[in-house]
């Protein structure tokens, strides 16, 4: 007897009440999620109501993070939430619909209205965390454009220029009170030191002074010498020796000094020496210990003065030389800056001290960056009668780099002449920075590089196991480390974009100021596109950027990828074109969408132009679509030998409108790609890239057809050329006319060797019939007289 339907869903809700109850248990309760949403909402009430007081960039940078925290918070419960919600969905569609008419058992009807009340908490839950997310964005939106303002303001900010008097006289009024307050903070580090001395030896200062040598001097270059020892005896290959050398160098000679600084401030802390006033300065004072040490240890590790043999850098020692007091001139400059500024803000000094201090670090940075621009266009000049062509495009990016890098040195100066202090401050250090972090991304890529590129190589102990054990195709170990190493390097290069802006308030602070560039022209909007001056300058150079992005991936790909691939010639040549249209195509789309014009729109645009392409462009259509047939389907490769109507050459190149066949004359033949697509072309080395050789003679009908066989496979077989596999081979084509005629056959590695081989071939066979007797002249003529008595034979010489 069936089971009534009711009776059947029942027991359905019920498996679908167990199951639910077991997965249900493995997440946290509907009331559970909304305690943890509610105080989410609490912490975003609190971020508001803490924002409606002025606070200052501290403050905001920790209130951005609290409302970030609070938002992810009601993001993973609406998350959670949703995932109960599908479960009690699944529940509810396994009860069905209520049939008319049906009365259905108590224990469903009771279940169904339990969960259609836990669904529409679970959706109204989920209703209010999409409020707070979008609350705590409006929040996170609200501190960044604060954030950006008060950069902006701080940053294009005037003040009196230093060459007016104004300026001298300010800093003069406040000098005074500067002196005292600066005299008020290091008699209270006296007083401190003299109430703590008493007479006895301060001997966590002498262990922190002790240990702060030790580290400095036999630690640090102990540990540089155990690494180098250590790379030679293990790295493998020079490559993965040199680079780890200059990371290592880096990572001691910036840990080294460190810690001295660290035991050094410490020991003073624990002697008690100095005031709780101080501390700020002794933190600064640490701070700049490590950045000093990494910036002169990062350029050291570059530069490599004293070991040509471990430099990354393909950089003279000449160049070296004259750089690396420079480098260290700028760690000074750094150290100097950070702990100034500190001490400043310990002092409490006065504005126009402040101006002054700001003012005085700018000049010094750009100074010290005019005289390396000097030491380094010198050291150009000098080369540049000797330099070689293959550095002639890294020489160019090098001169547009100087004269980029004079264009913001001129612009900061004029900018702290006019009184833009902070600009011009911003300008300079933000030079430094560059330098700074363009050096350390250029030692990660060199050494990511080398290890990617050594340890997944065919020859490599990695390279073998996987090719013996897993059968992987030596070609596809070496692609793997050629694009991993490529992958890491783009993700470095990510990473130190977003270290640029880093120092200097966040990428939101340093974008707008940028940004603002966008206001000095309003423009026109025409169909929905604001087209004005500055947006055509960001066109142009969104253009520039992404075509200098497909030139720098085309470089990758034809010379370290699509070398290590199975692909011939041919085939690398139609990934490359391929590539490159793609890349410029993309690179246009993405100057178009800087302007505001959308895909969409670049699609209209193109089938308005339809009919004029389609009628007064219709052979370059023709040949381009040609082009990408050719390049898909490659009947015809790069180095094939074809025939053209009449014209037989080697194709050297093919391009999307056109191919380019070199004849035997060395001429040039370009031929439309639609001629070969719609045309009959001979390809002699498309499916066998051998040659033949064909040689056609008689000899008279009395000759040995046995000797005579035997002699031309001798002569085949005299010429290196003449392949043995497959064999010579010599056939009687007929017997007419009293002769014998033979029809010969031998192979060569390619047809371009047909000619002289055959030649070669005929100059052995003449010789050997001449020897031996053989007449191979042409079958005699025989001329009949119409009325003569006797028909003489006139023999055909």
């Amino acid at each position: 007897m069936p089971l009534p339907i009711s009776l059947l869903r029942l027991i359905a809700a019920l498996l679908l009440l167990l199951t639910g109850t077991a997965a249900l248990a493995q997440t946290p309760s509907v009331a559970a999620l909304a305690l943890q949403l509610r105080s989410a909402e609490t912490e975003l009430r609190t971020v508001d109501g803490l924002l409606d007081n002025q606070v200052d960039a501290d403050s905001q940078k920790v209130l951005r993070g609290r409302a970030v925290a609070a938002q992810q918070a009601a993001s993973d419960v609406v998350d959670q939430l949703r995932q109960q919600q599908t479960l009690l969905d699944a529940r509810i569609t396994g009860l069905g619909p209520v049939t008319p008419g049906v009365a259905e058992p108590a224990e469903m009807g009771t279940q169904r209205k339990a969960l259609a009340q836990q669904h529409a908490l679970i959706d109204a839950t989920i209703k209010r965390g999409g409020l707070a997310n979008v609350e705590a964005e409006q929040l996170i939106d609200e501190i960044d454009r604060s954030r950006a303002q008060k950069f902006n303001e701080k940053v294009s900010a005037k003040v009196a220029s230093p060459l007016t008097p104004a300026f001298w006289r300010a800093l003069v009024q406040a000098l005074p009170r500067d002196l005292r307050r600066t005299e008020l903070f290091l008699t209270q580090g006296l007083r401190q030191i003299r109430a703590q001395w008493r007479g006895l030896l301060p001997w966590p200062l002498l262990l922190g002074a002790i240990l702060a040598l030790v580290l400095l001097i036999p630690v640090r270059v102990r540990a540089r010498q155990f690494g180098q020892r250590l790379l030679v005896e293990g790295a493998p290959g020079h490559r993965v020796r040199r680079s780890g050398n200059a990371l290592w160098r880096v990572l001691i000679g910036t840990l080294a000094p460190l810690l001295a600084a660290v035991a050094l401030v410490q020991g003073l802390r624990w002697s008690g020496l100095l005031p709780e006033r101080w501390s700020g300065v002794l933190d600064a004072f640490v701070m700049a210990s490590g950045f000093c040490a990494y910036t002169a240890a990062v350029s050291g590790a570059l530069l490599m003065r004293n070991g040509a043999s471990w430099r990354v850098a393909p950089i003279d020692d000449e160049t070296a030389a004259a750089l690396r007091p420079l480098s260290w001139v700028l760690a000074g400059l750094a150290f100097a800056s950070i702990l100034v500024g500190a001490f400043n803000t310990a002092i409490g000094a006065s504005q126009p001290a402040l101006i002054a201090t700001q003012a005085l670090n700018a000049l010094l940075h750009l100074l010290l960056i005019g005289v390396f621009l000097v030491v380094l266009g010198r050291l150009r000049a000098r080369r540049a009668e000797t330099e070689e062509i293959q550095n002639a495009k890294t020489s160019a990016g090098i001169g547009i780099g100087a004269l980029l890098a004079w264009v913001l040195v001129g612009s900061a100066l004029i900018a702290l002449l006019l009184g833009y202090v902070v600009l011009s401050l911003f300008i300079a250090q933000f030079i430094a920075w560059v330098t700074i972090v363009g050096t350390t991304l250029y030692l990660l890529m060199a050494a990511v590089d080398d290890v990617a590129t050594s340890v997944f190589v065919r020859q490599s102990r990695i390279g073998v196991t996987l090719t013996r054990a897993l059968g992987v195709r030596p070609s596809m170990v070496d692609q793997f480390g050629v694009l991993l190493s490529a992958v890491l390097r783009v993700a470095l290069v990510l990473v130190a974009l977003s270290l640029l802006v880093n120092p200097f308030g966040g990428g939101a602070g340093f974008g707008t100021v940028f940004g603002r560039l966008g206001v000095l022209a309003q423009g026109v909007e025409f169909g929905g596109v604001s087209i004005s001056p500055a947006g055509i300058l960001r066109g142009i150079v969104v253009l520039f950027v992404g075509l200098a992005l497909v030139r720098g991936f085309m470089g990758w790909l034809e010379k370290r990828y699509l070398p290590i691939t199975d692909l011939d010639g041919s085939g690398r040549n139609s990934v490359s074109l391929v590539a490159r249209y793609v890349g410029i195509a993309i690179a246009f789309i993405w100057a178009l969408a800087s302007l505001g014009i959308g895909v969409e729109r670049v699609a209209l645009l193109l089938s308005a132009l339809s009919v004029g392409i389609g009628f007064g462009l219709q052979a370059i259509t023709q040949n381009f679509v040609s082009g990408l047939i050719l390049l898909a389907e490659r009947p015809i490769k790069i180095g094939d030998l074809i025939r053209v109507g009449t014209d037989e050459g080697d194709v050297k190149r093919i391009s999307v409108r056109s191919t380019e066949i070199e004849l035997p004359d060395h001429s040039t033949l370009i031929v439309p790609n639609s001629e070969l697509i719609t045309k009959s072309v001979l390809n002699k080395t498309l499916s066998n890239p051998l040659g033949r050789i064909q040689i056609k003679f008689s000899v008279p009908l009395d000759s040995d057809a046995h000797a005579v066989r035997a002699m031309v496979l001798e002569a085949f077989a005299g010429e290196d050329a003449v392949l043995t596999d497959p064999a010579p081979t010599a056939f009687i084509d007929a017997i007419t006319a009293g002769r014998i005629e033979f029809n010969c056959f031998g192979h060569v590695v390619h047809p371009r060797a047909a000619y002289s081989a055959r030649s070669a071939v005929l100059m052995t066979l003449l010789k050997r019939f001449r020897d031996e007797g053989i007449d191979i002249g042409t079958v005699p003529q025989r001329l009949e007289l119409v009325g003569a008595t006797v028909a003489p034979t006139l023999p055909n010489d």
